[in-house]
């Protein structure tokens, strides 16, 4: 319960603080670039080294991937019946098919399944969630930008992005004891993304402008809130048959709101801006509703 009021007392901090006008407009850029540089490399560090990999938890690693492709395929056809803006079909496919499963996930994980569920959460983050980002992502992200981009410059992206480079190293050092200074450091600096990343959505949140985009909205949430963790139940625990705690940390992964990281990268990139920040903002809220409601069910399985 106190990880849970943390949560919401961070968000409420980000959002007091832009609407005092004590910090500038975009401070959450400044936030973002530490979590993404220090924070979430960190606790990769620490979680990832700790890591036995078991059959299980390829599946769980190929949970983002099928979800990306499932979203990418909907709202292509959405989009074309439709006849969408192409940046708003992009901003849909892109924030609908990344899940948080790092900022909210991760936080998330330990408070309804405490801290044994973490390395699973690193995981799904580090080798589903940000590689599919770094990869299909951005391949999805420069076809509905009007941005040229070149090969070199994705595969940069990609080799250099400091969560997977710390990937590299966690799993590098398995073999190798950790000093008990560095495992210190390590939990100090990687405990800073929870808070810092709700701080960093309450920053983001306008909800002026739902007005105006209340169907593409409710679209986008509704597949990453509601079918995404469904078809995911439906084909591993009604298909495939999986169970057990690595699973429903799986399931429960699904259900997280869009991710901040490809917001941000959609956004440089042209693609619908007020829409990627309300799917950001309204649906880190309505998951603080719609989690619980799906860690009962699957709490069940």
């Amino acid at each position: 319960m106190d990880n849970i009021i943390m949560l919401f007392a961070c968000l409420a901090i980000g959002m007091a603080l832009i609407w005092s006008g004590r910090v500038p407009d975009n401070a959450h850029t400044s936030i973002n670039a530490f979590i993404i540089h220090v924070s979430l490399p960190a606790l990769t560090l620490l979680q990832v080294h700790a890591v036995r990999l078991d059959p299980a938890l390829l599946y769980a690693v190929f949970m983002p991937w099928l979800l990306f492709a499932a979203s990418a395929a909907l709202f292509w056809a959405i989009g074309s019946a439709l006849r969408l803006p192409k940046t708003t079909t992009g901003a849909l496919a892109v924030v609908g098919g990344l899940g948080n499963t790092s900022f909210i996930g991760l936080p998330m994980i330990e408070s309804f399944y405490g801290s044994r569920g973490m390395p699973i959460g690193i995981m799904i983050d580090q080798l589903g969630t940000y590689l599919v980002l770094s990869t299909i992502g951005i391949l999805t992200i420069c076809f509905y930008s009007d941005t040229a981009v070149s090969k070199r410059e994705v595969a940069m992206r990609i080799i250099t992005f400091p969560p997977l480079i710390a990937l590299a190293v966690a799993v590098a050092l398995m073999p190798i004891g950790y000093p008990a200074w560095t495992i210190s450091v390590l939990s100090r600096l990687g405990g800073t993304l929870a808070p810092l990343a709700l701080v960093s959505v309450g920053l983001q949140l306008r909800l002026g402008a739902v007005r105006g985009h209340r169907a593409p909205l409710a679209m986008g949430l509704g597949y990453k809130l509601v079918l995404a963790p469904l078809l995911v139940t439906l084909i591993y625990a009604g298909l495939i048959g999986l169970r057990g705690f690595t699973t429903q940390i799986t399931l429960f992964e699904s259900a997280m709101a869009p991710q901040i990281g490809g917001a941000i990268v959609a956004s440089q990139y042209g693609l619908n801006a007020q829409l990627i920040s309300l799917m950001i903002g309204v649906g880190t809220v309505l998951s603080f509703v719609t989690l619980p409601l799906w860690w009962n069910v699957f709490s069940i399985l």
